[in-house]
């Protein structure tokens, strides 16, 4: 069933009474022309005023009762934006499903499936951003790229990616799964993704954990593209060693 949003309407607000107190009488002066062309510019600017404030507050304030209304353009009678309102709304807003744009969109909303964007989900994510159409969003789609370019920012996204792309009733990702989304996070800044996704294909993984997932982005960050501080001593995990071991081979021959 859809939520009803209302919003508040301001009633004009008229100014009380003033009581004036008696004076002296005293000789008027006989008003210039001047002031004439004074007096009628001050009344014509506050009617332009009156007049332009409420429509300028409108086009600038977030409506909760219009994001409602773009939200259900995808949902349709559900509570819920599936993956052909999905499709209509990534055309809408001119990227493509599989951008990595939409992965922070998806991280702002919080959005906990793959694929869905939930009522709740549409209205607190949107509301965080100011976003109440597609023109809005539109606008904001540079913004949420440059997210990327912070290092805490990317590491949240980074880990939200995870579980945002797992089953839900799997506690890894499945390998394929786990390599595009490397691909979308890693493929364009980590110069060895290229061959850590090769030796991925030939390995005998099929899903990686958390913590081979989290791993993966400490290694790319600090370890050399020679690989000559990585330490195999070290807390890495074996998929990890495996690569190096791999790499190193595969340089020799």
């Amino acid at each position: 069933m859809r939520q009803n949003l209302t919003e508040d309407v301001g009633q004009d607000s008229h100014p009380s009474a003033c009581c004036s107190r008696a004076m002296p009488p005293r000789k008027k002066r006989r008003p210039s022309a001047g002031d004439d062309m004074s007096a009628k510019k001050s009344r014509q600017d506050s009617v332009f005023r009156k007049n332009e404030t409420p429509q300028i507050r409108e086009e600038e304030t977030f409506s909760s009762k219009r994001c409602l209304e773009w939200f259900y353009e995808y949902a349709g009678c559900d509570d819920v934006v599936g993956p052909e309102g999905m499709e209509k709304f990534c055309e809408d807003i001119g990227v493509e499903p599989e951008n990595v744009v939409m992965l922070v969109l998806a991280w702002k909303l919080d959005a906990q499936s793959m694929g869905y964007f939930t009522l709740q989900e549409w209205l607190r994510g949107m509301g965080s951003l100011q976003c109440d159409s597609t023109e809005r969003l539109r606008n904001s789609l540079d913004y949420l790229r440059s997210v990327l370019n912070d290092s805490t920012s990317f590491k949240l996204i980074y880990r939200y990616a995870f579980d945002f792309a797992r089953e839900k009733d799997q506690r890894s990702l499945d390998l394929n799964t786990a390599k595009c989304m490397l691909g979308l996070l890693l493929g364009k800044t980590w110069p060895l993704f290229p061959v850590f996704n090769q030796f991925l294909e030939q390995s005998k993984y099929k899903v990686i954990n958390k913590d081979q997932w989290c791993n993966v982005l400490e290694f790319s960050r600090t370890i050399n593209l020679d690989l000559s501080n990585y330490d195999e001593d070290g807390a890495w995990p074996v998929l990890l060693d495996e690569f190096v071991e791999w790499y190193k081979e595969r340089q020799m021959s």
